[in-house]
Order: structure tokens, then C-alpha cells, then sequence
């Protein structure tokens, strides 16, 4: 659930990354990659409707230049793009001759068509050096939210392929009974299964990587200004805030920020412009393909970080690392219920699929650090997500920056409010359930009209003009 990638967007933008990169393996085994003269890319639904304002086919690119989400040098992305663009030639991954490829021509927007598994569908082809004139190769892709991708005949698949865990939890009712007939917090009951597959060390350092990226995000956010690319005249306010307040204070690195924040004036109000600042530097930083985490999604990376990073400055204690390990451990795990039970995709369920997710992702971990117990780590998680139900996804000109870059600045207060609630409240009283609420989102996205779902055709994606950049 929580990836390190480039923004803008994980399904948009990570997720084709992926398949691309997937799609080239297996060209590398069969048929060989110096048999391939020529390829081509096809996008389909969300996909094509917003892909350009979301970076798809920039993403397409730099995959199979064979650069990787985690690794590629953010500062030299549209340096690498544009090298294609003008040589309209690339030299695959382990391949030893070059392949035709002209951005221009061989990513094609299918606007008005929609492939059947998935509203972010891909069809890629490929033409052999032997036969140049046969029709190409193709096969069908999905990008469903959160960076995950799958193949056509993958979509109706149950991977058997892991290690059985000892807590299966398929909902958040399975969850609670295993931490109750365990007597594990549920952040332990994660780490138990997290065990399947890797060891105790290997989780800490994976999750506080993560977490590392999350707070340097946020670092370069806070002091980075100008304006968004993309045409909509969106200018940063991280950095400006940040400044405020802190006033005459300087820091020549994140650690040294991180302690001036919290010496900083802590009112209610100070606290709360802080915790909007972290999420806004996020996703400033998101809409200009800088590296994220992907938390469920890019459009909403910046709930979780700005949440954690509230807890860490903020907690009437020093925060130890092993609390920084859980908040991830139980957000991901919080997240995955969604993704079992509803969908994490925009382009599936709107807004309330991203920001939504995110935000009871986030209270229920800021709830499970602050000691809660299962069942009001649940509670957290309800409320929050309840409090998102029927989220319009309506990105203006295809951008993720209005209203997206907002809303996760609300996304991260309404969490930390969410926590709140929870801890004054008995669960055994709530008329509403997580598994509730999962099932009523899913509904609800079944319902929702298709303008609303990541298409910039409704809402405020109707109503806001868009400055176009001249070529």
C-alpha cells in the first residue's frame, strides 16, 4: 500500500510506469527484445482523458528508457523526455539494438473508448525486426489504483503465489477478532504477518525508508516557491507558510527544520496551519513529478505524511521510531481493507477512493500510536472515511493540483479530528461500522456517474478555465 514513486499520480502515472516495466520483462524473455522494431502504447478511459495533465506519457517514457519510479533523478525527468521526443529511437533495457518510437505518434489517447476490466485501461503492441509489416503483438492493461497493475487475464485471479499468512483478515471484523483472539495490537497482528515474507529487520528499515522519503517531501516542499507547472497559474504556499511560522529562524537541513518546528508557538491555530503546510508540501511537490509515497495514492500522498509528521512535532513526548514503524504498519494494513473491500482508484470511486482512504487510513494509525485499542483504531478509521463518502474525483485541466492539493491539507485535519472522536467515544455504542462504511463506498462508487470519476468532464474540472501553455 505504501510505495516510493514520482507524482502525479499513481494510477496515472506509477501504475503505467509498472506495466511497462512488466510488459518489457516478459518481451525479454519471449520473443527477446533485439527481435522488437517497434512498439506502441494505447490508453484507454481516465487514462486517456487525463493522462497528459497527469504525466502518463511521460511515464511511458522514462519506463522504457528503462528508468525506475524509485531511482530516476527527478531534477533530469523532462531532460530524459525530451532527449526522446527529439530522437524518436530508444535502446530497450538489455536490448542491443535501437527501436522506433516517436512519443508523438506511438502513445495514442483513445478519449472516447473504454477498455471492459478497467476505467484506466492500456493496450501495448509490438512489431517484430522480422516482420515489420505483420500486425503488432498486443496486450491488455490495467492501472487499478495505488500503483497496482494488472494484466487482462489477471484481473479475475486470486494470487496463490505467497506465503499463507498466520492472520488472514479479508474485512475489518476479521481483523478485530484476530487481535482479540491473538491478544495482539493490531500493529503487532500486522507485523506477525508481515513476517510471512520478510524479516523483523527488513520491515523496519523498509517502512522507516518510507518514512524518510515522507519527511524529506515535506522538507523540500517547505522550501521550494514558484508556481505549478501545467497552465492553471497555481502558485506554492508550503514554503511561504513555513516561513511564517517560524519567523527569523533558520535551518540548513531537515532535522534541523524538524526541531525548529517544534520549538515553535503551539496554539491550536499555529498547529493547525502546520499540519495543512505538511500536506500541501507534498502534494506541491507531487504535481511536479517529485518523488512520493504513494499512500494509497499520489493524488492524496499528502494525508499520511502530513499526519505522521503532526504526531512526530506535536506529541507531548519524543517519538520513538518504533511508533513511526506502526503508524505505517497499521495505515497499510487499514488501507488494504478498502482495497479488498471498495476500490482505491479515482478513476473507480472518486475522490472518496483517494483522499477518503487516505484520511481513515491516517486516523486510525494516529489512533493505534496514541494507544487505542482495535476497536476504536477501527472507529477512527470509520469516521474519517464515512465523512468522505460521495467525493467527486474532478482534477481542472486533468492537473492533480485543483482541488486535489487542498484536500489533502482537509484530508489530514479531518483524520487527526477522526482520532479525536474515537478515543472519546465507546465503539460498542457506534451504529456504524468500518465494514459499513467500506460497503456503502463501494456502492456509492458504483453510483457515481463517470464525470465524476478522474475524467475532468464535471464538477469543477467543467467550470474552471485552463490557461494552455503555447508549444
Amino acid at each position: 500500500m505504501l510505495k516510493v514513486g514520482v507524482g502525479p499520480s499513481s494510477s496515472h502515472t506509477l501504475g503505467p510506469w509498472r506495466a511497462v516495466q512488466r510488459w518489457l520483462g516478459e518481451l525479454g524473455r519471449e520473443p527477446g527484445l533485439d527481435r522488437v522494431a517497434r512498439l506502441r502504447v494505447e490508453l484507454y478511459g481516465s487514462l486517456a482523458q487525463t493522462g497528459r495533465g497527469h504525466a502518463t506519457d511521460k511515464a511511458l517514457c522514462l519506463a522504457l528508457l528503462g528508468h525506475d519510479p524509485e531511482t530516476v533523478p527527478v531534477e533530469r525527468i523532462e531532460a530524459l523526455v525530451q532527449e526522446l521526443q527529439d530522437m524518436c529511437t530508444l535502446l530497450l533495457p538489455g536490448a542491443t539494438r535501437s527501436v522506433r518510437f516517436d512519443p508523438s505518434e506511438d502513445i495514442v489517447f483513445h478519449v472516447d473508448q473504454r477498455l471492459p476490466g478497467h476505467a484506466n485501461g492500456m493496450r501495448f503492441s509490438w512489431w517484430s525486426a522480422d516482420r515489420p509489416d505483420e500486425a503488432g503483438h498486443a496486450s491488455q492493461w490495467y492501472s487499478i489504483g495505488g500503483g497496482f497493475v494488472r494484466r487482462e487475464e489477471e484481473l479475475t485471479q486470486v494470487d496463490t503465489q505467497r506465503s499463507p499468512l498466520p492472520y488472514p483478515c479479508q474485512n475489518a471484523a476479521e481483523l478485530a477478532a484476530s487481535c482479540r483472539s491473538s491478544g495482539l495490537s493490531l500493529a503487532d497482528l500486522v507485523r506477525a504477518n508481515e513476517r510471512a515474507w520478510r524479516d523483523d529487520e527488513s520491515v523496519r528499515t523498509g517502512l522507516l525508508a518510507i518514512w524518510h522519503v515522507m519527511r524529506d517531501c515535506i522538507y523540500r516542499g517547505c522550501h521550494t516557491e514558484g508556481m505549478l507547472p501545467g497552465g492553471l497559474g497555481v502558485t506554492r504556499r508550503a514554503a511561504g507558510m513555513s516561513r511564517r511560522l517560524l519567523g527569523d529562524r533558520t535551518e540548513t537541513d531537515v532535522h534541523e527544520w524538524m526541531r525548529a518546528v517544534r520549538d515553535a508557538p503551539r496554539s491550536f491555530r499555529e498547529v493547525m496551519k502546520w499540519t495543512s503546510c505538511f500536506a500541501l508540501a507534498v502534494n506541491e511537490e507531487n504535481a511536479c513529478l517529485g518523488r512520493v509515497v504513494t499512500a494509497p495514492t499520489n493524488g492524496a500522498a499528502g494525508v499520511l505524511p502530513a499526519v505522521l509528521m503532526h504526531h512526530v512535532c506535536f506529541a507531548d513526548h519524543e517519538v520513538e521510531e518504533t511508533e513511526v514503524i506502526d503508524f505505517l504498519l497499521v495505515a497499510g494494513e487499514l488501507g488494504s481493507l478498502f482495497k479488498k473491500g471498495a476500490t482505491i482508484s479515482a478513476a473507480m470511486g472518486g475522490c472518496q477512493a483517494e483522499i477518503g482512504v487516505s484520511s481513515a487510513m491516517a486516523a486510525g494509525a494516529l489512533a493505534a500510536v496514541r494507544g487505542a485499542p482495535v476497536d476504536q483504531v477501527l472507529m477512527a478509521t470509520e469516521i474519517a472515511m464515512e465523512h468522505h463518502l460521495g467525493m467527486t474525483c474532478d482534477p481542472v485541466g486533468g492537473l492533480v493540483q485543483v482541488p486535489c492539493i487542498e484536500r489533502n491539507a482537509m484530508g489530514a485535519v479531518k483524520a487527526i479530528n477522526a482520532a479525536e472522536l474515537a478515543a472519546e467515544s465507546d465503539p460498542a455504542q457506534a451504529r456504524v461500522s468500518l465494514d459499513d462504511v467500506i460497503r456503502t463506498m463501494w456502492e456509492t462508487a458504483r453510483d457515481m456517474r463517470e464525470q465524476y470519476k478522474e475524467t475532468s468532464a464535471g464538477g469543477l474540472a467543467a467550470n474552471i478555465s485552463v490557461r494552455v501553455p503555447e508549444c
